[in-house]
């Protein structure tokens, strides 16, 4: 029996790795090419503080209180030459991956489905046998390399992998790089090299009402996430605000529907910007936060969006005099 333990670098970079039953997790990293700060692998110098932002684990009884003090295990930090996980655990490592001899995984795969939702968001999957192997956070993100050239552009996954698949919400932007291929050139089948999985803003351990708000295809790492919960389920409320400029940007509405039949306690709403609007909901996010939803500061919110949006929205929550538990944002511009 073995557990998955993610491993978050500084630099944005995450790993995953297999730790065994009763293996620590310092031991299972190096054990796969990983090498996590580490110095005395008695628990007696601190040099593997890590913290652990979710799963079950064993701290282990062997630790001097120099190295780890009772306050810092309360909060969530562990000594990775002690710890053995319990469960699938997600680890912060207070490195960057090239100093742990790591680097972000690469992967080929092959276009499987190119579609136009709309005007401004096409929908693109790609499958390949390496992805199989592939495992992310819900909510984080992988630079696609542009075929025919060699630069890259960063998008969020829109879905879980399965059968080696997954997929993105990626904006038409006129004259992008990439818009300019998936619009005219790409066909099933063309090739395309990913590299990752990266980024911090991803879905952590469920425990308190959750705000998802997201602004245009920021929608993309939303639709994942809500996949992995109505998989494992809640037992807290969760509310998606998703707002847009137009209403022809308004995407996947059938998915969301569907997610809402899956999860007993998700519910949602959209809005569109524009004054010209035949949509119900008018407006921007903003405007459609109620207080239920920050629910006295005990809620964790998370944001995907625009600058502008982000911005928004931390002023108007600040103006509400409302500190979250936690707030998690994800900024996002386009390329031309």
């Amino acid at each position: 029996m073995s557990h998955k333990i993610a491993l978050n670098f500084e630099d944005g970079v995450t790993r995953f790795i297999d730790a065994n039953l009763g293996e620590t997790v310092a031991d299972a990293a190096y054990r796969q090419g990983i090498n996590i700060p580490l110095d005395c692998r008695d628990g007696a110098c601190g040099a593997c503080k890590c913290f652990a932002e979710a799963g079950q684990y064993d701290l282990g009884e062997e630790y001097v209180e120099d190295a780890l003090s009772e306050e810092e295990a309360q909060q969530g930090y562990v000594l990775t030459c002690q710890m053995r996980a319990e469960s699938d655990c997600v680890v912060r490592v207070p490195a960057a991956s090239d100093v742990c001899k790591t680097q972000q995984a690469s992967y080929e795969a092959a276009i499987s489905a190119v579609r136009q939702l709309s005007d401004s968001t096409i929908a693109l999957s790609i499958k390949g046998e390496a992805l199989s192997k592939l495992a992310f956070l819900p909510g984080q993100y992988v630079n696609l390399q542009v075929p025919g050239s060699e630069q890259s552009r960063a998008y969020s996954f829109s879905t879980l992998q399965k059968d080696g698949e997954v997929s993105f919400l990626i904006r038409n932007v006129p004259g992008g790089l990439m818009s300019s291929f998936l619009t005219g050139r790409a066909l099933a089948g063309d090739s395309m090299t990913l590299a990752g999985p990266l980024g911090s803003f991803y879905l952590r351990e469920i425990k308190r009402p959750l705000l998802l708000l997201a602004g245009g295809t920021g929608l993309a790492p939303f639709t994942a996430m809500l996949e992995k919960i109505a998989e494992q389920g809640s037992a807290h409320p969760l509310h998606l605000i998703y707002g847009v400029t137009n209403d022809f940007d308004l995407v996947e509405m059938d998915k969301l529907e569907a997610l809402a039949a899956r999860i007993a306690n998700f519910t949602y709403s959209a809005c569109v910007a524009s004054p010209d609007s035949s949509y119900p909901l008018k407006g921007y996010v903003t405007q459609h936060i109620a207080p239920k939803h920050l629910n006295d500061g005990d809620v964790d919110v998370y944001l995907c969006g625009p600058p502008p949006m982000v911005e928004a929205v931390s002023s108007y929550i600040r103006e509400q005099g409302v500190q979250p538990a936690n707030f998690y944002y994800e900024k996002f511009a386009a390329s031309a």
